[in-house]
């Protein structure tokens, strides 16, 4: 099976870990009544579409009948679980989750292997904006936002209710279906209706055919968390793309609104940072990580998060940094923080820097509170 995952009929749609665990608990659930439904609401959900196959499609064709599970044995070396045919295909898929692709790399064409190499332009904000109106279509489409909003049934239409919702929670009067056009004229209309959609995204697990008036499907057992994941995957693969900077934080209590970009290596340590266990200093941490990385930060906000994470580092500085600086060494982290005016109201402090030092301080200074969290970890182990 592993040779067709990597078809471009199977290509994910959601994150690998989301399809994971969603079919991990589909499968302890194999004994309900509307297994098959639930599995093909995932399958659907899942893979990309428009493509005659797939795993949907061979989904269906699998007999319901229930077969020996080939992995699982007795002490008599007989089958203990049943599975049927079907629920053995989503446990393959599962199980070969790494063969599946998520954002595959297209690869060019004749006209960009030969012509100039520009590489592949960045969408400016009018693309983005149209790219993004799509994407929520699909969205609802999917049900992601009946659990706010309900179904727009032929019987029971919604009317306005996504506008008077979006007017309610952002003072704005934005159109519903959402017009490309119209957000792109306010920037910061159009952040904070993507962050909005965030807060009210939900993944259905169930759905049920309405066919009067060619309605469709009706959707419910609503999951939040992994609707949001959902979301801020979606969102983020097009943000990438973009010229805009930004991208839905994953992590932190930011999560699911719009922070700066950074790299790589510097992102994982804003997870790092960010998951570490509740208390004041992993509070101080998160908090300081939710100024500097604000979409909004200005030159206070970020002057205010270095100076949380010099406390920090200041309540540290007669144990944990002594097994790991030496003494010099400790002084030079503090002296950055006191020359720079960035603690302290001193006429001797430096005043007329750049922004940028404030963006290196405050890397320094993150990369240096997890350097103590590990020594305080080690601590802790002995």
């Amino acid at each position: 099976m592993n040779n067709r995952l990597a078809e471009p009929d199977y290509q994910l749609v959601i994150p690998r870990a989301v399809f994971v665990a969603e079919a991990a608990l589909l499968l302890t659930r194999r004994t309900a009544a509307d297994w098959n439904d639930r599995c093909e609401l995932l399958l659907d959900d899942a893979f990309i579409r428009g493509f005659d196959g797939g795993p949907l499609a061979e989904f269906r064709e699998l007999p319901s009948v229930v077969t020996g599970d080939p992995w699982a044995t007795d002490s008599r070396n007989e089958p203990s679980h049943l599975f049927t045919e079907k629920q053995l295909f989503l446990r393959e898929l599962m199980d070969g989750a790494d063969h599946l692709l998520e954002d595959p790399a297209r690869r060019p064409y004749w006209r960009e292997r030969h012509g100039p190499s520009e590489g592949t332009p960045a969408l400016d904000a009018a693309s983005f904006s149209r790219e993004f109106v799509a994407l929520i279509g699909e969205l609802e489409d999917y049900g992601y936002f009946a659990k706010r909003f309900g179904k727009d049934c032929v019987d029971d239409p919604y009317g306005d209710l996504p506008a008077q919702v979006i007017r309610r929670e952002l003072r704005l009067n934005v159109a519903w279906p959402l017009d490309p056009a119209e957000l792109v004229v306010d920037q910061s209309a159009l952040f904070d209706v993507i962050e909005l959609l965030h807060d009210l995204a939900a993944r259905p697990r169930t759905r049920s055919l309405h066919s009067y008036g060619g309605c469709g499907w009706h959707y419910s057992s609503y999951d939040i968390q992994t609707g949001r994941q959902v979301y801020r995957w979606r969102v983020n693969r097009l943000l990438v793309r973009s010229d805009l900077g930004l991208r839905l934080a994953d992590e932190g209590v930011d999560a699911g609104r719009l922070v700066t970009i950074t790299d790589e290596g510097r992102g994982d340590l804003i997870r790092t940072a960010a998951a570490r266990d509740a208390g004041d200093t992993a509070s101080q941490v998160r908090h300081a990580i939710e100024l500097f990385r604000s979409r909004s930060a200005n030159r206070n906000d970020k002057r205010s998060a270095v100076a949380a994470l010099a406390l920090v580092l200041e309540e540290r500085r007669r144990n944990v940094l002594t097994e790991v600086l030496a003494k010099s060494d400790r002084g030079a982290i503090f002296e950055i923080a006191n020359g720079f005016h960035i603690r302290h109201q001193d006429a001797k402090q430096k005043r007329d820097y750049d922004d940028f030092y404030l963006d290196w301080i405050f890397w320094l200074y993150l990369s240096t509170v997890e350097l103590t969290d590990r020594v305080i970890d080690e601590q802790a182990r002995q």
